[in-house]
């Protein structure tokens, strides 16, 4: 009678993290700006006051609405002589605050604020919500952009399916509008540059 093999069980190992590479980069709180600008990541990294921000990897709704807004803000910049980049692009706030927005906008594309490694201001910022921590965007972005002195920030909300356009007023934003499905968003400083918040919600 013939006995069958015994079975083999191969034990698993788990792969442990490489904590040594971690070990290169300085601690949390210990990040100089010269440490985030020599960062060399495909990741969206954000930088405050010594610390770093890896953002997570955005979804393919949130691309769509950033890709429309682009093709829109883009044929308008064109006609005005403006430039408008998205992200991973760095927006230096001030010393030792970097961030980067998902869309941002010069009127003038010869402006100096323009640099190749970061731009040091902007006249118009896009963000569109991440579901991950939307007070990210709602309350601290809309805090510090203020500080920086941008003259205008819009904020597309897909949870709400709303487009809120905020001016600049002294340090503080007031709202221009809040834009829901069926209306037009419009700039609160650039005439002709307006939005469908459908077709921007609905991008495909």
């Amino acid at each position: 009678m013939l006995r069958p093999e015994p079975t083999l069980t191969v034990p698993t190992v788990e792969a442990e993290p490489a904590w040594e590479v971690a070990l290169l980069f300085p601690a949390q709180g210990a990040w100089s700006e010269e440490d985030y600008l020599y960062l060399d990541t495909n990741h969206l990294v954000e930088f405050s006051n010594g610390t770093i921000e890896v953002l997570p990897m955005p979804s393919d709704k949130h691309q769509s609405i950033v890709f429309f807004l682009s093709a829109l803000l883009g044929a308008f910049a064109q006609k005005i002589g403006g430039k408008v980049l998205f992200a991973p692009l760095r927006l230096r706030l001030w010393p030792d605050k970097i961030r980067e927005p998902d869309l941002l906008f010069l009127a003038d594309a010869a402006d100096p604020r323009r640099q190749n490694a970061y731009w040091t201001g902007a006249d118009l910022v896009i963000e569109v919500v991440s579901p991950d921590d939307p007070q990210r965007d709602l309350v601290t972005k809309r805090s510090e952009y203020a500080q920086a002195g941008i003259p205008e920030y819009w904020i597309v909300d897909p949870q709400v399916a709303t487009v809120t356009v905020l001016r600049l007023d002294a340090a503080i934003y007031v709202e221009h509008g809040v834009f829901g499905r069926s209306e037009i968003a419009t700039s609160a400083h650039y005439a002709g540059l307006a939005a469908p918040v459908s077709d921007v919600l609905d991008a495909p």
